[in-house]
């Protein structure tokens, strides 16, 4: 995949105004970081707080003159370098004053990115403004075999960014197709370390959501170094995918406050921000699966979410994400028909026809390295089939299949299908109402 920076790259703060960060906050966090992480040099710092070194330097330059950091006096190499640098620590008051500052939060690091300015950058590299086609979703979409009708549905809903409902009965690859729409997007974001809002350090990075695009490494015999790109309180990701299932709660969807570090942690809704957020098994959630979509009503409605800080002051968030609900039950039977409507997408994930079950079949035959059997397959579609009422699922052709090369490899024979090995296979696959105990 051709990852590109595009012109959607956040620009590197030229001086301090640029940040937008209220200078007082600058400065504590500074302070917090040199005391925490034992920063030195000029180079060190302006690596942990994630500004240019010049930008850095002025900052320097403004604790230095509130007497809270002083120059050590004799020229050092930071970490072995060729360069030499002047080494600072704290004075008496900045370590006071960076003691005071941890008590009122323990977050340092990477200053934060003001909110406003977040907005703005959302709207750059909105999930609306992608073009998708399809070609590239068929691409993203080649390890299954699916309908052109699906693909037809799927296209407009996923280039309009909206939100999807896709249900049907279970194994039917929901959850496949919510990865290969994820794998159709292919482009990058820039995505906050942490957000600044009223005072208060709101961190969005997640290692685990966020997937990291980084440069090439610089030559270090070149004899000019190329000048960062963008702003790197913000770090450049694939676009995130946040999927849950059943675990998924209304309380996952607000902030996560720390009382111990007081400091805020940004919901998964926020961290998709630019992706996609799947809800998966909708309807196996403790909560109602209505009383979860009133939660998303505003959101959908109008591509802002509503969070509230712990003193309940409620502010405004970007929502720009693409919301996919899976669910094996009908829509009819878990919402009323105004949550319905809010749901701009609504597309039936049915089982595959005689000929596709025959086609997935071959495939995942091919992919495991097992031989097929004619005689095998009559045998499974013309006596085990029928007493299903011929009803196909994309699970079970692999499910088949694994079953078939587990017990050829418990008894010591060659990969291999016939009508035996399919029989003890499907005996896996359902369970019997005389088999459950009374």
């Amino acid at each position: 995949m051709n990852m590109q920076i595009g012109a959607a790259a956040p620009q590197v703060p030229r001086g301090l105004d640029a940040t937008g960060l209220p200078p007082v906050m600058m400065r504590d966090i500074a302070l917090k970081t040199i005391f925490r992480m034992n920063a030195r040099f000029v180079s060190e710092i302006a690596q942990a707080v994630c500004l240019p070194i010049n930008v850095t330097q002025e900052l320097i330059d403004l604790l230095r003159g509130q007497k809270l950091i002083e120059a050590m006096g004799t020229l050092n190499s930071p970490g072995g370098a060729a360069a030499t640098e002047m080494p600072y620590q704290l004075t008496d008051a900045g370590r006071a004053r960076a003691l005071d500052a941890l008590a009122q939060s323990e977050y340092f690091g990477a200053m934060p990115v003001p909110l406003a300015a977040y907005h703005e950058q959302v709207a750059r590299q909105s999930v609306r403004n992608l073009t998708l086609t399809r070609g590239r979703l068929q691409a993203a979409m080649g390890h299954l075999v699916l309908p052109p009708r699906l693909l037809g549905q799927l296209g407009p809903a996923i280039g309009a960014g909206r939100s999807i409902l896709m249900y049907g009965p279970p194994g039917n690859g929901k959850s496949s197709i919510s990865n290969g729409i994820r794998d159709a997007l292919g482009d990058l974001v820039y995505v906050p370390r942490a957000l600044e809002y009223g005072g208060q350090v709101i961190t969005v990075y997640d290692p685990v959501i966020h997937a990291i695009i980084e440069d090439a490494p610089e030559d270090p015999g070149a004899l000019r170094r190329s000048a960062t790109r963008f702003d790197t309180r913000y770090v450049r990701c694939e676009r995130p995918t946040v999927v849950t299932g059943g675990e998924l709660s209304l309380d996952m969807l607000d902030l996560v406050y720390n009382p111990v570090a007081r400091t805020y942690q940004a919901p998964l809704q926020l961290k998709a921000t630019g992706g996609i957020f799947i809800v998966d098994d909708l309807g196996r959630q403790a909560e109602p699966p209505q009383k979860l979509v009133n939660r998303w009503i505003v959101p959908l409605e109008e591509d802002r979410d509503i969070l509230a800080l712990q003193s309940g002051e409620k502010f405004e968030v970007p929502f720009d994400t693409l919301v996919i609900f899976s669910t094996n039950f009908h829509p009819n039977e878990i919402f009323d028909q105004a949550a319905l409507r809010r749901i701009f997408y609504k597309i039936r994930i049915d089982g595959p026809n005689q000929d596709d079950f025959l086609k997935i079949f071959a495939l995942v035959a091919r992919k495991r390295k097992m031989p097929l059997d004619q005689g095998a397959l009559l045998h499974l579609l013309r006596v085990k089939y029928p007493t299903i009422g011929n009803v196909y699922a994309n699970y079970q052709p692999v499910f088949l299949i694994d079953q078939i090369i587990s017990i050829c490899e418990f008894e010591g024979i060659p990969y291999q299908m016939t009508p035996e090995l399919i029989d003890r296979a499907w005996d896996n696959m359902f369970v019997r109402d005389g088999d459950v105990a009374h």
